[in-house]
């Protein structure tokens, strides 16, 4: 599998059309009977996705290598389990979540800032509506970092929620079924991580 040494600018996710296309669901169709081209081809039409969505995730290049080698794995070994009434790269984005989640909760070396029960993020200080925050929104070189570094301080549960509706622009819906989360839970941290970015942003700037 060709390795991909860097990460793209912009948000990562040109995917093919929104809904499953007759030559994607041929290629999946095909990927079924254990043709090779067909899944190679899926492989190369989505790699730069999963690697950047991986790298977001996980914040080290190596180990977003590694985890889109692991999702192409499992979505080689699975392929006959994708039932098509989702997008393929809903199925793709949930598989890179699990192995991202299961990596981060092996390792537990970093401290992440704790949200869960911060209810001081929603005070009327921070009121300002920060709810636009992805970077395809930000021109400006230092928002963009300080918002980078704001993200970093996530923890991966929360991260995941942020990038997979905000960045990688899916729907909430789609956000539930690639976390594996009711759509009450991906609201409730939607809400709680963009509160929490809000809050980094009004705090940089009032430097």
């Amino acid at each position: 599998m060709k390795e991909i040494k860097r990460e793209k600018q912009g948000n990562g996710n040109e995917l093919p059309a929104s809904n499953i296309s007759s030559d994607e669901e041929r290629l999946i169709e095909l990927a079924k009977t254990g043709d090779k081209k067909a899944l190679t081809q899926l492989v190369k039409n989505y790699e730069q996705t999963i690697y950047n969505f991986s790298f977001k995730i996980c914040r080290d290049r190596y180990k977003a290598e590694n985890i889109m080698q692991e999702t192409f794995y499992s979505m080689v070994k699975h392929v006959n389990q994708f039932d098509s009434k989702s997008k393929l790269s809903t199925w793709l984005y949930r598989i890179v979540a699990n192995h991202c989640l299961m990596q981060a909760r092996k390792e537990k070396l970093r401290q992440f800032v704790s949200i869960d029960n911060d209810e001081s993020l929603f005070e009327e200080k921070y009121a300002v509506d920060y709810s636009r925050l992805p970077t395809k929104y930000i021109e400006n070189e230092e928002l963009k970092k300080i918002l980078d570094e704001a993200i970093s301080k996530l923890s991966p549960d929360y991260r995941m929620i942020f990038l997979l509706r905000d960045v990688e622009g899916l729907s909430t819906e789609e956000t539930a079924e690639a976390s594996e989360l009711s759509v009450s839970a991906v609201k409730s941290r939607l809400h709680r991580a963009r509160a929490f970015l809000r809050n980094e942003l009004t705090r940089a700037f009032a430097k």
